[in-house]
């Protein structure tokens, strides 16, 4: 794709840059989600789709397969393969939908939250100490920049993460 002029081209410079961080930084998702399922395995981590699904959960309430594998953009099998093993975890629970709706939904246990909260904590950590010599101000641009970055990825396939607040990830124009 030929750029059309030559702000076009400075744009697609940072873009490349952008794409060359976004993989460096996958790759080490991929070293914690390893690190991460072999600690699992000894019951010491969430698996990374038990993490997924529970801070869904916990951003919206209970929620149904179908509403999880809309929320991902997953088949409904995978998601029922995914929770099941949550349930049979003790993560979540079935229960009848609070609205009145005929599909049953899960909701988390205590045993799950403190599960996400202990797992949340030691991934906090893990970055904190990657970032600990940072200024604040540095990380405040960064988490609000991912931020929009998040929420441009979401509009684009439609498919919102739930957040508290927004409003100044959208300053008016």
């Amino acid at each position: 794709m030929e750029p059309e002029t030559t702000a076009d081209a400075a744009g697609l410079a940072e873009v490349a840059d952008i794409e060359r961080e976004l993989m460096l930084i996958s790759r080490y998702m991929v070293m914690t989600a390893t690190a991460r399922a072999e600690a699992a395995k000894a019951e010491q981590r969430l698996e990374r789709s038990a993490y997924l699904l529970l801070s869904r959960i916990e951003a919206e309430g209970p929620m149904s397969i179908g509403q999880l594998a809309e929320a991902f953009g997953l088949d409904a099998s995978t998601i029922n393969r995914q929770t099941a093993a949550m349930l049979r975890a003790g993560l979540v629970e079935r229960i009848p939908d609070p609205e009145g709706g005929v599909a049953r939904k899960l909701r988390i246990t205590d045993h799950g939250l403190a599960r996400l909260y202990a797992d949340r904590a030691w991934a906090v950590g893990g970055i904190a100490r990657m970032v600990r010599d940072w200024d604040p101000a540095d990380l405040a641009t960064l988490a609000h920049l991912l931020a929009r970055f998040n929420l441009a990825m979401e509009r684009g396939q439609g498919r919102p993460w739930p957040r508290q607040d927004r409003s100044e990830l959208h300053p008016a124009h």
